[in-house]
């Protein structure tokens, strides 16, 4: 009797809900948000006048800068590119930029392992130290590591190589790291506890894990170290770079547009074959 008439009761009614009054400012967010933006755009502004950069001059800089091109850098020396000596610069520069870029990831290897929190055998020693020396790499710029190599070893492509691994070698680590520092530790931790060691452990229970990650780095890491190989040549380090500086000091303006072509048009190849590339390792997921 009880049950039936707890199954007739009437439910409890409820209060209807309130709507939520609309506002267009969320205090304190909005205070925030419109206090950084006006920080923001007054250091702009600082910045502009204790540089003294003129904006008449920056926004007049296009048709200026058309007017130049017109007037020095054209027609583009064709010739000179096609030279037999000038394309074996450009093998050479290839060459530079794979050396450096294959170097630079063999580094990365060990130094991931050890700058990664969840793999380092030393949290104490080793990973602050191999965090110090990868973040050290790419703090100086390729082209100074290019110039100290230079006042070193002398002009050749032996400074441009090392230049490039060890630039290669401080973002390429910092990226694997962490991805090394995301993986399932449950893997790794079953591989331990049946005896596995550390080489069958980053082999079978890390490296499946990064296998695509670590493709993407090293096809990033080429990217990058070909664009940097055209560069430290211009500072001693051999390559392509050598003639673009020696164009430029003698202000032969054709030749130089030549050549700025010529570094375009490699790095659009080398951009549509990592893009390939990349492609085709996504699709191993």
């Amino acid at each position: 009797m009880s049950a039936n008439m707890s199954s007739n009761a009437a439910p409890t009614p409820q209060a209807p809900a309130i709507p939520k009054r609309w506002s267009r400012y969320k205090h304190p967010e909005s205070l925030y948000s419109y206090a950084g933006w006006l920080i923001a755009f007054s250091v702009v502004v600082f910045s502009i006048e204790y540089l003294n950069i003129p904006l008449d001059r920056l926004l007049g800089m296009f048709g200026r800068m058309g007017e130049v091109i017109a007037q020095r850098y054209y027609p583009a020396d064709i010739d000179y590119i096609m030279d037999r000596d000038y394309l074996g610069y450009v093998v050479e520069t290839i060459q530079m930029a794979y050396l450096g870029a294959l170097f630079g990831l063999l580094i990365t290897i060990p130094l991931a392992w050890f700058a990664a929190y969840n793999m380092t055998p030393s949290k104490l020693f080793v990973y602050p130290g191999a965090r110090v020396f990868s973040m050290s790499c790419r703090a100086v710029h390729e082209t100074i590591w290019a110039i100290l190599f230079v006042s070193i070893l002398g002009y050749g492509m032996l400074p441009g190589v090392l230049a490039l691994t060890l630039f290669s070698a401080g973002f390429a680590a910092k990226l694997f790291a962490e991805e090394i520092e995301a993986i399932d530790m449950g893997q790794v931790e079953a591989m331990r506890a049946t005896g596995a060691n550390l080489f069958q452990v980053m082999v079978f229970g890390v490296f499946p894990q990064v296998r695509v990650a670590f493709t993407g780095i090293a096809i990033y890491t080429w990217d990058v170290a070909f664009r940097a190989a055209t560069v430290v040549g211009f500072f001693g380090a051999g390559g392509m770079g050598w003639y673009l500086k020696r164009s430029v000091l003698q202000i032969e303006t054709e030749r130089v547009a030549a050549i700025i072509l010529s570094i375009i048009v490699l790095v659009l190849i080398s951009e549509l074959l990592s893009a390939w590339a990349r492609n085709t390792v996504m699709k191993m997921k």
